[in-house]
């Protein structure tokens, strides 16, 4: 979670400088040469003044002959007639007769634009604090510089998580950079190993990335998340599969629990499992993704049948794509998936030699036309069907889904 600095800015009331009586009165006009003057305020504590007035005075801060109002960024400008003044600084709640910070000798020169920063975390006004003040001071400096040290950490964090998530885009269109770099005559096989290389390369700057970012702060679960991804992707599934349960581990302790983090870790640990072969383990941990974090239910499901596609496991696959039609009966290629596993197992009649569908093939195929006319396996569906022989309809109802 990303902190923000906390300034205190209640807790110190600065001492605040006599400047006699004065008698509010509206500023003068312009009248003969002129020039401009502009600066940024800031206070004991380092932060920018937010509000307030920068005055210009030509008897030490007594009368306000220029008065300009300070931005909610601590700027202020403004234009004055030419001559030497002393620059005043008041906050909003400054009496009049009183001032926060003054700089004499300010020239406004004709024509020019004068730099004039108030810059109260110099020196020379600290030293004029009460000692109480100081040491309150110093408290919320180092308040403040701890708070600044993990923002800059943040800072670059948030930029690698940045470089990974194009890194793993980079990853996912592999194969179209790899057919742009070797041209679309080159072979197969050639367009195959540069896509190969070009994922291996993305996988490995992520890793390399969040192996420092995972040392530098290792209670962020999302970047232990990255490192897994990347893992995955090199094929590191040992690995990978410790990185994933140190993400369930981190949220498990959080006070806030995250359940797209959760998600993301046990469909990532699914996946290793659906990799390497343990049907029963990738089935639980899918299971647990949809099951924390349901509106993505569908979405680990439909992965988790084209992973078992992947690893030419068409039971699995069938059974996933079925939970995945189950979360949400409108996904198309859920119905593709389930009709693709189940079509493995066809068999034929011993007599006649025709091909026999298994229980609900057909109906999977169809299914998907009907939500897919012109998808991009209605020719594949299409030719299948017709090699059973059996009619194109669009009877078929889907399961009630699981929705509540």
């Amino acid at each position: 979670m990303k902190r923000t600095i906390s300034l205190w800015l209640g807790l110190l009331a600065f001492a605040l400088l006599p400047a006699l009586a004065q008698t509010p009165a509206a500023p003068p006009a312009l009248k003969g040469p002129t020039g401009k003057i502009h600066g940024h305020v800031t206070g004991p504590e380092g932060a920018s003044k937010t509000n307030g007035t920068v005055s210009l005075s030509n008897d030490g801060g007594h009368t306000n002959k220029f008065t300009f109002s300070v931005t909610p960024a601590g700027d202020y400008e403004g234009e004055a007639n030419t001559g030497t003044y002393t620059v005043v600084y008041r906050a909003a709640d400054t009496p009049p007769d009183k001032f926060v910070d003054s700089i004499d000798g300010v020239k406004i020169v004709a024509g020019q634009d004068v730099l004039q920063d108030i810059d109260m975390s110099r020196k020379a006004y600290i030293d004029k604090l009460p000692a109480d003040q100081q040491k309150q001071l110093a408290e919320i400096r180092k308040h403040n510089a701890e708070a600044l040290q993990v923002n800059e950490v943040i800072k670059h964090l948030n930029a690698d998580i940045r470089q990974a998530l194009q890194d793993f885009t980079d990853a996912n269109n592999a194969h179209d950079a790899a057919v742009q770099a070797l041209g679309a005559t080159a072979s197969k096989a050639d367009i195959d190993a540069k896509e190969g290389e070009i994922r291996a390369a993305k996988y490995t700057d992520v890793e390399t990335l969040m192996l420092k970012d995972t040392a530098a702060k290792p209670d962020a679960s999302v970047l232990w998340a990255q490192l897994g991804q990347a893992q995955v992707g090199l094929k590191k599934y040992d690995d990978a599969e410790i990185t994933y349960k140190k993400v369930l581990d981190l949220e498990s302790t959080s006070k806030k629990p995250n359940p797209q983090a959760q998600g993301a870790a046990n469909a990532g640990l699914g996946e290793i499992y659906a990799r390497t072969g343990k049907v029963p383990e990738a089935n639980a941990a899918y299971d647990a993704a949809a099951k924390i974090n349901p509106p993505q239910a569908s979405v680990y499901l439909k992965n988790e049948a084209v992973i078992f596609y992947q690893e030419h496991n068409p039971d699995a696959q069938a059974a996933a794509a079925d939970k995945a039609i189950q979360a949400d009966p409108t996904m198309a290629v859920a119905y593709y998936l389930k009709g693709n596993g189940l079509v493995a197992n066809t068999t034929a009649d011993p007599v006649t030699n025709k091909l026999i569908p298994p229980a609900g093939c057909i109906e999977a195929y169809q299914k998907y036309l009907d939500l897919a006319p012109t998808g991009p396996y209605a020719g594949e569906v299409k030719a299948i069907i017709a090699s059973f022989s059996a009619k194109v309809d669009t009877t078929y109802k889907a399961p009630k889904s699981s929705k509540k």
